[in-house]
Protein backbone atom coordinates (compact mmCIF):
# COMPACT_ATOMS: atom_id res chain seq x y z
CA UNK A 1 0.00 0.00 0.00
CA UNK A 2 1.34 3.39 -0.97
CA UNK A 3 1.77 6.33 1.26
CA UNK A 4 -1.76 7.69 1.76
CA UNK A 5 -3.17 9.99 4.42
CA UNK A 6 -6.90 9.94 3.66
CA UNK A 7 -7.47 6.55 5.28
CA UNK A 8 -5.28 5.07 8.03
CA UNK A 9 -6.27 1.44 7.51
CA UNK A 10 -3.64 0.11 9.88
CA UNK A 11 -4.99 2.23 12.69
CA UNK A 12 -8.55 1.21 11.79
CA UNK A 13 -7.60 -2.46 11.95
CA UNK A 14 -5.77 -2.01 15.25
CA UNK A 15 -8.75 -0.13 16.70
CA UNK A 16 -11.22 -2.82 15.54
CA UNK A 17 -9.17 -5.59 17.07
CA UNK A 18 -8.76 -3.57 20.27
CA UNK A 19 -12.57 -3.20 20.43
CA UNK A 20 -13.02 -6.97 20.14
CA UNK A 21 -10.48 -7.51 22.87
CA UNK A 22 -12.10 -4.87 25.09
CA UNK A 23 -15.55 -6.45 24.64
CA UNK A 24 -14.16 -9.87 25.47
CA UNK A 25 -12.37 -8.40 28.46
CA UNK A 26 -15.62 -6.81 29.70
CA UNK A 27 -17.43 -10.17 29.50
CA UNK A 28 -14.59 -11.90 31.28
CA UNK A 29 -14.68 -9.24 34.02
CA UNK A 30 -18.48 -9.69 34.35
CA UNK A 31 -18.15 -13.48 34.68
CA UNK A 32 -15.40 -13.19 37.25
CA UNK A 33 -17.26 -10.59 39.32
CA UNK A 34 -20.70 -12.30 39.18
CA UNK A 35 -19.48 -15.87 39.47
CA UNK A 36 -21.76 -16.90 36.58
CA UNK A 37 -20.64 -17.77 33.09
CA UNK A 38 -24.25 -17.24 31.90
CA UNK A 39 -25.32 -13.70 32.80
CA UNK A 40 -27.74 -13.24 29.90
CA UNK A 41 -29.49 -15.50 27.43
CA UNK A 42 -26.96 -14.50 24.74
CA UNK A 43 -24.14 -16.04 26.77
CA UNK A 44 -25.59 -19.55 26.29
CA UNK A 45 -29.23 -19.77 25.19
CA UNK A 46 -29.56 -23.55 25.54
CA UNK A 47 -27.59 -23.63 28.78
CA UNK A 48 -29.83 -20.91 30.25
CA UNK A 49 -33.00 -22.88 29.46
CA UNK A 50 -31.59 -26.07 31.00
CA UNK A 51 -30.30 -24.19 34.04
CA UNK A 52 -33.65 -22.49 34.73
CA UNK A 53 -35.47 -25.82 34.62
CA UNK A 54 -33.03 -27.14 37.16
CA UNK A 55 -33.47 -24.05 39.32
CA UNK A 56 -37.23 -24.58 39.25
CA UNK A 57 -36.75 -28.14 40.48
CA UNK A 58 -34.23 -27.08 43.13
CA UNK A 59 -36.48 -24.39 44.59
CA UNK A 60 -39.57 -26.59 44.42
CA UNK A 61 -37.82 -29.50 46.14
CA UNK A 62 -36.37 -27.18 48.79
CA UNK A 63 -39.87 -25.99 49.66
CA UNK A 64 -41.13 -29.58 49.53
CA UNK A 65 -38.53 -30.47 52.16
CA UNK A 66 -39.81 -27.61 54.31
CA UNK A 67 -43.37 -28.86 53.77
CA UNK A 68 -42.36 -32.29 55.04
CA UNK A 69 -40.67 -30.70 58.05
CA UNK A 70 -43.87 -28.78 58.80
CA UNK A 71 -45.68 -32.11 58.57
CA UNK A 72 -43.35 -33.57 61.18
CA UNK A 73 -44.00 -30.58 63.42
CA UNK A 74 -47.75 -31.10 63.11
CA UNK A 75 -47.36 -34.81 63.86
CA UNK A 76 -45.22 -34.06 66.89
CA UNK A 77 -47.80 -31.57 68.15
CA UNK A 78 -50.59 -34.13 67.86
CA UNK A 79 -48.44 -36.86 69.39
CA UNK A 80 -47.50 -34.63 72.31
CA UNK A 81 -51.16 -33.96 73.04
CA UNK A 82 -52.02 -37.65 72.75
CA UNK A 83 -49.17 -38.50 75.11
CA UNK A 84 -51.05 -36.57 77.79
CA UNK A 85 -54.30 -38.27 76.77
CA UNK A 86 -52.50 -41.61 77.12
CA UNK A 87 -51.41 -40.72 80.64
CA UNK A 88 -54.94 -39.68 81.58
CA UNK A 89 -56.48 -42.85 80.16
CA UNK A 90 -53.90 -44.89 82.07
CA UNK A 91 -54.96 -43.06 85.23
CA UNK A 92 -58.57 -43.94 84.39
CA UNK A 93 -57.46 -47.57 84.27
CA UNK A 94 -56.16 -47.27 87.82
CA UNK A 95 -59.33 -45.55 89.01
CA UNK A 96 -61.75 -48.03 87.44
CA UNK A 97 -59.84 -50.99 88.87
CA UNK A 98 -59.73 -49.27 92.25
CA UNK A 99 -63.46 -48.52 92.23
CA UNK A 100 -64.24 -52.12 91.27
CA UNK A 101 -62.81 -53.35 94.57
CA UNK A 102 -65.42 -54.40 97.11
CA UNK A 103 -63.62 -52.73 100.02
CA UNK A 104 -64.73 -49.26 98.87
CA UNK A 105 -67.88 -47.64 100.17
CA UNK A 106 -70.38 -45.69 98.09
CA UNK A 107 -68.87 -42.40 99.30
CA UNK A 108 -65.41 -43.66 98.34
CA UNK A 109 -66.60 -44.40 94.82
CA UNK A 110 -68.21 -40.97 94.68
CA UNK A 111 -64.80 -39.43 95.37
CA UNK A 112 -63.24 -41.60 92.67
CA UNK A 113 -66.02 -40.56 90.29
CA UNK A 114 -65.11 -36.90 90.79
CA UNK A 115 -61.57 -37.53 89.55
CA UNK A 116 -62.88 -39.65 86.67
CA UNK A 117 -65.15 -36.78 85.61
CA UNK A 118 -62.30 -34.27 85.68
CA UNK A 119 -60.03 -36.52 83.62
CA UNK A 120 -62.75 -37.14 81.04
CA UNK A 121 -63.31 -33.38 80.74
CA UNK A 122 -59.60 -32.73 80.29
CA UNK A 123 -59.31 -35.43 77.64
CA UNK A 124 -62.16 -33.70 75.81
CA UNK A 125 -60.54 -30.28 76.22
CA UNK A 126 -57.21 -31.49 74.86
CA UNK A 127 -58.97 -33.00 71.86
CA UNK A 128 -60.95 -29.87 71.01
CA UNK A 129 -58.18 -27.30 71.57
CA UNK A 130 -54.99 -28.88 70.17
CA UNK A 131 -54.02 -27.12 66.96
CA UNK A 132 -51.03 -26.44 64.74
CA UNK A 133 -50.86 -23.24 62.70
CA UNK A 134 -54.61 -22.62 63.27
CA UNK A 135 -55.49 -26.18 62.20
CA UNK A 136 -57.30 -28.23 64.84
CA UNK A 137 -55.59 -31.61 64.76
CA UNK A 138 -57.86 -33.77 66.92
CA UNK A 139 -61.30 -32.32 66.21
CA UNK A 140 -61.88 -34.22 62.99
CA UNK A 141 -63.90 -33.00 60.03
CA UNK A 142 -67.61 -32.25 59.87
CA UNK A 143 -69.14 -32.28 56.39
CA UNK A 144 -65.73 -31.53 54.89
CA UNK A 145 -65.07 -28.63 57.27
CA UNK A 146 -62.03 -29.26 59.44
CA UNK A 147 -62.44 -28.52 63.13
CA UNK A 148 -66.17 -27.77 63.06
CA UNK A 149 -68.01 -29.03 66.15
CA UNK A 150 -71.72 -29.75 66.38
CA UNK A 151 -73.85 -30.75 69.37
CA UNK A 152 -76.90 -32.36 67.78
CA UNK A 153 -76.91 -35.52 69.92
CA UNK A 154 -76.63 -33.62 73.19
CA UNK A 155 -79.14 -30.99 72.10
CA UNK A 156 -81.75 -33.59 71.21
CA UNK A 157 -81.21 -35.58 74.41
CA UNK A 158 -81.29 -32.56 76.73
CA UNK A 159 -84.30 -30.96 75.08
CA UNK A 160 -86.17 -34.24 75.40
CA UNK A 161 -85.32 -34.71 79.08
CA UNK A 162 -85.22 -31.04 80.10
CA UNK A 163 -88.37 -30.08 78.21
CA UNK A 164 -90.28 -29.15 81.39
CA UNK A 165 -87.35 -27.51 83.19
CA UNK A 166 -87.91 -23.96 84.40
CA UNK A 167 -86.13 -21.36 82.30
CA UNK A 168 -84.56 -23.78 79.80
CA UNK A 169 -82.43 -21.79 77.35
CA UNK A 170 -81.52 -22.61 73.75
CA UNK A 171 -78.25 -24.46 73.29
CA UNK A 172 -75.35 -22.36 72.05
CA UNK A 173 -74.48 -24.13 68.79
CA UNK A 174 -70.95 -22.71 68.83
CA UNK A 175 -69.97 -23.82 72.33
CA UNK A 176 -72.49 -26.54 73.13
CA UNK A 177 -73.60 -24.88 76.37
CA UNK A 178 -77.17 -24.65 77.60
CA UNK A 179 -78.61 -22.77 80.58
CA UNK A 180 -81.31 -23.75 83.08
CA UNK A 181 -82.70 -21.21 85.52
CA UNK A 182 -82.84 -22.25 89.20
CA UNK A 183 -86.17 -21.31 90.80
CA UNK A 184 -86.35 -19.94 94.35
CA UNK A 185 -88.95 -21.45 96.66
CA UNK A 186 -90.80 -20.08 99.67
CA UNK A 187 -90.08 -21.62 103.08
CA UNK A 188 -91.39 -25.19 103.45
CA UNK A 189 -92.67 -26.82 106.67
CA UNK A 190 -93.23 -30.43 105.71
CA UNK A 191 -90.30 -32.01 107.52
CA UNK A 192 -90.29 -33.63 110.94
CA UNK A 193 -88.03 -32.44 113.75
CA UNK A 194 -86.84 -34.75 116.53
CA UNK A 195 -89.41 -33.61 119.09
CA UNK A 196 -89.91 -34.75 122.67
CA UNK A 197 -91.63 -38.01 123.63
CA UNK A 198 -95.40 -37.76 123.71
CA UNK A 199 -95.58 -34.73 121.36
CA UNK A 200 -98.22 -34.85 118.67
CA UNK A 201 -97.21 -35.40 115.08
CA UNK A 202 -98.44 -31.92 114.23
CA UNK A 203 -96.30 -30.38 116.93
CA UNK A 204 -93.30 -32.26 115.68
CA UNK A 205 -93.55 -30.74 112.17
CA UNK A 206 -91.77 -27.66 113.27
CA UNK A 207 -88.73 -27.10 111.07
CA UNK A 208 -88.87 -24.70 108.13
CA UNK A 209 -86.30 -24.81 105.36
CA UNK A 210 -85.40 -22.56 102.43
CA UNK A 211 -84.61 -24.19 99.09
CA UNK A 212 -84.07 -23.74 95.39
CA UNK A 213 -85.36 -26.12 92.72
CA UNK A 214 -84.31 -27.22 89.27
CA UNK A 215 -86.71 -28.95 86.94
CA UNK A 216 -88.69 -30.97 86.50
CA UNK A 217 -86.02 -32.73 84.46
CA UNK A 218 -86.85 -36.17 83.14
CA UNK A 219 -89.72 -36.45 85.61
CA UNK A 220 -87.65 -35.36 88.63
CA UNK A 221 -87.52 -32.08 90.54
CA UNK A 222 -84.08 -31.44 92.05
CA UNK A 223 -84.30 -29.57 95.38
CA UNK A 224 -81.37 -27.76 96.97
CA UNK A 225 -81.94 -27.30 100.73
CA UNK A 226 -80.06 -24.19 101.78
CA UNK A 227 -80.84 -23.62 105.48
CA UNK A 228 -83.30 -24.50 108.24
CA UNK A 229 -84.89 -22.73 111.24
CA UNK A 230 -87.52 -23.38 113.90
CA UNK A 231 -91.08 -22.44 113.06
CA UNK A 232 -92.58 -19.45 114.86
CA UNK A 233 -94.41 -20.19 118.11
CA UNK A 234 -92.63 -23.47 118.80
CA UNK A 235 -91.12 -24.13 122.19
CA UNK A 236 -87.40 -23.45 122.31
CA UNK A 237 -86.96 -26.92 123.75
CA UNK A 238 -87.62 -28.34 120.30
CA UNK A 239 -84.39 -28.38 118.28
CA UNK A 240 -84.39 -27.40 114.64
CA UNK A 241 -83.21 -30.01 112.13
CA UNK A 242 -79.91 -29.83 110.27
CA UNK A 243 -79.79 -29.46 106.50
CA UNK A 244 -78.69 -33.09 106.13
CA UNK A 245 -81.62 -34.20 108.30
CA UNK A 246 -84.06 -32.25 106.18
CA UNK A 247 -82.58 -33.76 103.02
CA UNK A 248 -82.85 -37.24 104.49
CA UNK A 249 -86.43 -36.63 105.63
CA UNK A 250 -87.51 -35.41 102.16
CA UNK A 251 -85.85 -38.32 100.35
CA UNK A 252 -87.20 -40.89 102.86
CA UNK A 253 -90.72 -39.54 102.50
CA UNK A 254 -90.35 -39.57 98.71
CA UNK A 255 -89.28 -43.20 98.79
CA UNK A 256 -92.36 -44.23 100.77
CA UNK A 257 -94.83 -41.87 99.14
CA UNK A 258 -93.63 -41.12 95.58
CA UNK A 259 -94.82 -37.85 94.14
CA UNK A 260 -95.33 -36.82 90.55
CA UNK A 261 -92.93 -35.46 89.50
CA UNK A 262 -90.45 -37.25 91.71
CA UNK A 263 -88.47 -35.13 94.21
CA UNK A 264 -84.80 -35.54 95.09
CA UNK A 265 -83.25 -33.33 97.77
CA UNK A 266 -79.61 -32.33 98.17
CA UNK A 267 -77.64 -30.41 100.77
CA UNK A 268 -75.22 -28.69 98.35
CA UNK A 269 -75.17 -27.43 94.78
CA UNK A 270 -72.23 -29.74 94.06
CA UNK A 271 -74.27 -32.79 95.09
CA UNK A 272 -77.18 -31.61 92.96
CA UNK A 273 -75.09 -31.02 89.84
CA UNK A 274 -73.27 -34.33 90.35
CA UNK A 275 -76.63 -36.11 90.42
CA UNK A 276 -77.71 -34.36 87.21
CA UNK A 277 -74.42 -35.18 85.54
CA UNK A 278 -74.65 -38.82 86.62
CA UNK A 279 -78.17 -39.07 85.19
CA UNK A 280 -77.26 -37.54 81.82
CA UNK A 281 -73.50 -38.09 81.74
CA UNK A 282 -73.37 -39.32 78.15
CA UNK A 283 -74.34 -35.84 76.99
CA UNK A 284 -73.30 -33.56 79.87
CA UNK A 285 -69.62 -32.79 80.25
CA UNK A 286 -69.80 -30.36 83.17
CA UNK A 287 -72.34 -28.35 85.16
CA UNK A 288 -71.48 -25.10 86.91
CA UNK A 289 -73.65 -22.29 88.27
CA UNK A 290 -73.49 -18.52 87.88
CA UNK A 291 -75.60 -15.44 88.54
CA UNK A 292 -76.75 -13.66 85.39
CA UNK A 293 -77.40 -9.95 84.78
CA UNK A 294 -80.92 -10.30 86.20
CA UNK A 295 -79.52 -11.67 89.47
CA UNK A 296 -80.93 -15.11 88.67
CA UNK A 297 -79.05 -18.31 89.47
CA UNK A 298 -78.38 -20.27 86.27
CA UNK A 299 -76.95 -23.72 85.73
CA UNK A 300 -74.43 -23.68 82.90
CA UNK A 301 -74.44 -27.11 81.25
CA UNK A 302 -71.54 -27.95 78.93
CA UNK A 303 -72.22 -30.80 76.53
CA UNK A 304 -70.11 -33.30 74.61
CA UNK A 305 -69.71 -32.59 70.89
CA UNK A 306 -70.77 -35.02 68.20
CA UNK A 307 -68.16 -37.39 66.78
CA UNK A 308 -66.61 -36.10 63.54
CA UNK A 309 -64.92 -37.96 60.70
CA UNK A 310 -61.10 -38.09 60.70
CA UNK A 311 -59.37 -35.18 59.00
CA UNK A 312 -57.45 -35.97 55.81
CA UNK A 313 -54.24 -33.96 55.99
CA UNK A 314 -52.17 -33.96 52.79
CA UNK A 315 -48.53 -32.94 52.58
CA UNK A 316 -47.06 -31.90 49.21
CA UNK A 317 -43.50 -33.21 49.12
CA UNK A 318 -42.47 -32.75 45.49
CA UNK A 319 -41.72 -30.02 42.95
CA UNK A 320 -44.39 -31.23 40.49
CA UNK A 321 -48.18 -31.31 40.66
CA UNK A 322 -48.55 -35.09 40.32
CA UNK A 323 -50.53 -36.82 43.07
CA UNK A 324 -47.68 -39.18 43.84
CA UNK A 325 -46.01 -36.16 45.42
CA UNK A 326 -48.74 -36.12 48.09
CA UNK A 327 -48.44 -37.86 51.44
CA UNK A 328 -51.82 -38.32 53.11
CA UNK A 329 -52.43 -38.93 56.78
CA UNK A 330 -55.60 -39.31 58.83
CA UNK A 331 -56.05 -37.76 62.25
CA UNK A 332 -59.07 -39.13 64.09
CA UNK A 333 -61.22 -37.11 66.44
CA UNK A 334 -60.25 -38.30 69.91
CA UNK A 335 -62.75 -36.49 72.10
CA UNK A 336 -64.30 -38.17 75.13
CA UNK A 337 -67.37 -39.14 73.11
CA UNK A 338 -65.19 -40.53 70.32
CA UNK A 339 -63.31 -42.62 72.90
CA UNK A 340 -66.64 -43.68 74.50
CA UNK A 341 -65.50 -42.17 77.80
CA UNK A 342 -68.44 -39.76 78.07
CA UNK A 343 -70.62 -40.82 80.96
CA UNK A 344 -67.95 -43.16 82.37
CA UNK A 345 -69.47 -44.33 85.65
CA UNK A 346 -67.65 -45.94 88.59
CA UNK A 347 -70.09 -44.89 91.30
CA UNK A 348 -72.62 -46.92 93.28
CA UNK A 349 -72.76 -49.04 96.41
CA UNK A 350 -71.21 -51.98 94.54
CA UNK A 351 -68.30 -52.26 92.13
CA UNK A 352 -70.44 -53.47 89.22
CA UNK A 353 -70.41 -50.18 87.29
CA UNK A 354 -66.67 -49.76 87.82
CA UNK A 355 -66.01 -53.34 86.68
CA UNK A 356 -67.85 -52.67 83.41
CA UNK A 357 -65.93 -49.41 83.02
CA UNK A 358 -62.59 -51.25 82.98
CA UNK A 359 -63.26 -52.62 79.49
CA UNK A 360 -64.45 -49.20 78.27
CA UNK A 361 -61.19 -47.60 79.37
CA UNK A 362 -59.16 -50.43 77.83
CA UNK A 363 -60.84 -49.84 74.47
CA UNK A 364 -60.16 -46.10 74.71
CA UNK A 365 -56.51 -46.83 75.45
CA UNK A 366 -56.29 -49.03 72.36
CA UNK A 367 -57.76 -46.27 70.17
CA UNK A 368 -55.28 -43.70 71.43
CA UNK A 369 -52.41 -46.17 70.95
CA UNK A 370 -53.51 -46.90 67.38
CA UNK A 371 -53.55 -43.20 66.49
CA UNK A 372 -50.16 -42.55 68.07
CA UNK A 373 -48.71 -45.59 66.26
CA UNK A 374 -49.98 -44.21 62.98
CA UNK A 375 -48.46 -40.80 63.74
CA UNK A 376 -45.10 -42.37 64.58
CA UNK A 377 -45.06 -44.28 61.30
CA UNK A 378 -45.86 -41.11 59.35
CA UNK A 379 -43.08 -39.21 61.11
CA UNK A 380 -40.52 -41.90 60.26
CA UNK A 381 -41.65 -41.82 56.64
CA UNK A 382 -41.38 -38.01 56.51
CA UNK A 383 -37.84 -38.12 57.87
CA UNK A 384 -36.84 -40.39 54.98
CA UNK A 385 -38.71 -38.10 52.58
CA UNK A 386 -36.74 -35.09 53.79
CA UNK A 387 -33.42 -36.97 53.48
CA UNK A 388 -34.24 -37.93 49.89
CA UNK A 389 -35.41 -34.44 48.93
CA UNK A 390 -32.28 -32.85 50.37
CA UNK A 391 -30.10 -35.33 48.45
CA UNK A 392 -31.87 -34.57 45.15
CA UNK A 393 -31.54 -30.82 45.79
CA UNK A 394 -27.82 -31.20 46.43
CA UNK A 395 -27.15 -33.22 43.26
CA UNK A 396 -29.35 -31.04 41.07
CA UNK A 397 -27.60 -27.95 42.42
CA UNK A 398 -24.25 -29.48 41.46
CA UNK A 399 -25.52 -30.13 37.92
CA UNK A 400 -26.92 -26.63 37.62
CA UNK A 401 -23.68 -25.14 38.90
CA UNK A 402 -21.67 -26.89 36.19
CA UNK A 403 -23.85 -25.17 33.59
CA UNK A 404 -24.29 -21.77 35.16
CA UNK A 405 -21.26 -21.07 37.35
CA UNK A 406 -17.96 -19.57 36.16
CA UNK A 407 -14.87 -21.75 36.19
CA UNK A 408 -12.75 -19.12 37.89
CA UNK A 409 -9.37 -20.62 36.93
CA UNK A 410 -10.23 -20.97 33.24
CA UNK A 411 -11.85 -17.56 33.14
CA UNK A 412 -8.85 -15.97 34.84
CA UNK A 413 -6.56 -17.38 32.12
CA UNK A 414 -8.80 -15.86 29.45
CA UNK A 415 -8.89 -12.58 31.39
CA UNK A 416 -5.08 -12.47 31.52
CA UNK A 417 -4.83 -13.20 27.79
CA UNK A 418 -7.31 -10.43 26.99
CA UNK A 419 -5.44 -8.06 29.25
CA UNK A 420 -2.19 -8.71 27.31
CA UNK A 421 -3.99 -8.37 23.99
CA UNK A 422 -5.57 -5.11 25.12
CA UNK A 423 -2.17 -3.68 26.04
CA UNK A 424 -0.71 -4.86 22.75
CA UNK A 425 -3.64 -3.46 20.81
CA UNK A 426 -3.26 -0.08 22.45
CA UNK A 427 0.46 -0.07 21.58
CA UNK A 428 -0.19 -1.03 17.93
CA UNK A 429 -2.92 1.60 17.64
CA UNK A 430 -0.44 4.19 18.82
CA UNK A 431 2.18 2.99 16.28
CA UNK A 432 -0.40 2.98 13.46
CA UNK A 433 -1.32 6.53 14.22
CA UNK A 434 2.35 7.47 13.85
CA UNK A 435 2.86 5.57 10.55
CA UNK A 436 1.51 8.35 8.29
CA UNK A 437 3.72 11.01 9.82
CA UNK A 438 6.49 9.98 7.30
CA UNK A 439 4.49 11.67 4.52
CA UNK A 440 5.57 15.01 6.01
CA UNK A 441 9.11 14.41 4.76
CA UNK A 442 7.86 14.52 1.20
CA UNK A 443 6.00 17.75 1.77
CA UNK A 444 8.98 19.68 3.07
Amino acid sequence: MGMIVKHNLTAMNSNRMLGITTSSQAKATEKLSSGYKINRAADDAAGLAISEKMRKQIRGLTQASLNAQDGISAVQTADGALNEVHDMVQRLTELTVKAANGTLSESDRSAVQNEVDQLVMEIDRVSTTTKFNETYLLRGSNGGTMGKLTYKLAEAALKDNFAKANGLQEINKMTGTIGVAVASNSPNTNVTSPGQAGMSAEAMKTTQYESKTVGPIGGTVYVLVQNTKRADGVSATVSKMTVSSVVKDINTKEASEPSDPKIRAFGSMNELTNALKAAYGEDIKAITSFVDDNNELILRIETFADVNDPIDLSLHVGADSSLDNKIYMNLSMLSSRALCLNGLDVSGDTGDAATAAIDTVAEALQRVSAQRSSLGAIQNRLEHTIANLDNVVENTTAAEASIRDTDMATQMVEYSNNQILAQAGQAMLAQSNQATSGVLSLLQ
